[in-house]
């Protein structure tokens, strides 16, 4: 039986922020779907991609959690979300838009997702201290 190793705190964060990412983009969904309409899946339903790719690197968070470098991937994705996407323009147009919900979706999401990224980087510190250190 697969049993996980203990997860510390800061990975723990980082799975909170990944979720509250999600969560921001599920409100940005609901408040404007047309948004998301030229992202049909296999049902025919618009979805936020930026769903799966995060619920993909939080797995891969999780699978490789016994390595001190495990969080890279919560951070990575939290900054090629939020920090790629300021620097290529793609999130001021969402936070200056006229839908509240679009607004409020995006604010949470960036919340969310840059907690996740200071947390896991946090936590490759820790690990990586404790794996110096023998323990």
């Amino acid at each position: 039986m697969f049993r996980l190793p203990s997860l510390s705190r800061s990975t723990l964060v980082t799975f909170g922020g990944l979720f509250v990412g999600i969560v921001g983009l599920v409100v940005q969904w609901i408040a404007q779907p047309a948004k998301f309409a030229d992202a049909e899946g296999t049902f025919g339903v618009s979805f936020p991609p930026g769903i799966a790719f995060i619920l993909a690197f939080a797995l891969l968070t999780l699978l490789t959690c016994r390595w001190w470098w495990h969080a890279a991937f919560g951070a990575l994705i939290a900054f090629w979300i939020v920090g790629v996407g300021s620097l290529a323009g793609q999130l001021e147009p969402n936070l200056t838009s006229h839908n509240p919900g679009t607004v409020t979706g995006n604010v949470v999401m960036s919340l969310g997702l840059a907690g996740a990224f200071v947390a896991g980087l946090v936590s490759m510190r820790t690990a990586r201290r404790a794996t110096r250190q023998g323990f």
